[in-house]
């Protein structure tokens, strides 16, 4: 009896285990378009800095923007989806799917005038609010505050306002966050705290956030790779592309509070 009790005890064990190696992760990944009219930043050409475009948007369209990068640069995710979003600042959509492992990446371009929803949107998700399930094939899939990593690229709007959230302060655990914009950290820190989530990766100074740098940290996060391991192969990345010296780069990343 205790034989068959203890074998019953291990089946179950190996039942659950196999169950969470293989359950579905899901990615939402808020772009707050580049905008030189309605954004306070350094001026971009007026094709890359149309926050009304996205398809030449340099965070979008352009090629190292998340769209261009993900569907043409990369080898291990594929676009499987374009969706419409019922927000009407959201102006594309669209749905990645890794080639090798069960996790999906939703991302969302926002109109660059809209960049304060935008963030709001990211922050109340980073707190598990505002969960919604879409359907991709066969699957139903949790995004928003229900996805497993959430990911904000842009601006940092929070340099010229500020938000007022409503956060639940109850969550039973903490959302793994990325925030690629400038100075996150710093002007970041208060709301994540707040949202009660998981800084795995944000900035200490000025930056690009271009998809390269979301692509290699996403990738160590599947691979379950530790926190170190995630910014240093952000920073080579990141060093790769903008030639700006991988000391410069491990400093400009980092995460925690």
């Amino acid at each position: 009896m205790k034989k068959e009790k203890t074998l019953l005890i291990l089946l179950l064990f190996l039942v659950c285990t196999v169950k969470t190696y293989t359950q579905t992760k899901t990615i939402h990944v808020f772009v707050a378009l580049c905008d030189n009219e309605f954004q306070g930043i350094v001026p971009v050409p007026k094709k890359l800095g149309n926050g009304k475009d996205p398809r030449n948007n340099l965070y979008w369209g352009a090629a190292y923007g998340i769209k261009s990068f993900f569907k043409n640069k990369t080898k291990n995710w594929s676009l499987v989806s374009k969706l419409t979003s019922k927000n009407p600042n959201i102006l594309e959509r669209i749905v990645f799917k890794h080639k090798t492992k069960d996790v999906y990446l939703l991302a969302d371009a926002y109109d660059g005038e809209k960049i304060k929803q935008c963030t709001e949107n990211f922050l109340k998700a980073a707190n598990q609010k505002e969960k919604e399930t879409i359907q991709v094939g066969s699957k139903t899939l949790s995004f928003g505050g229900g996805a497993d990593l959430q990911a904000y690229i842009g601006h940092d709007g929070l340099m010229e306002f500020s938000v007022a959230i409503d956060y639940q302060k109850n969550t039973t655990s903490k959302n793994d966050v990325i925030i690629l914009a400038c100075y996150s950290k710093h002007f970041f820190s208060d709301e994540i705290k707040k949202a009660n989530a998981n800084p795995i990766l944000w900035t200490t100074h000025l930056m690009a956030p271009e998809a390269y740098t979301l692509h290699a940290a996403i990738n160590s996060w599947i691979n379950n790779q530790s926190l170190s391991s995630i910014r240093e192969n952000a920073a080579k990345s990141y060093h790769k592309y903008q030639k700006c010296g991988i000391k410069g780069a491990r400093k400009l990343f980092t995460y925690g509070f």
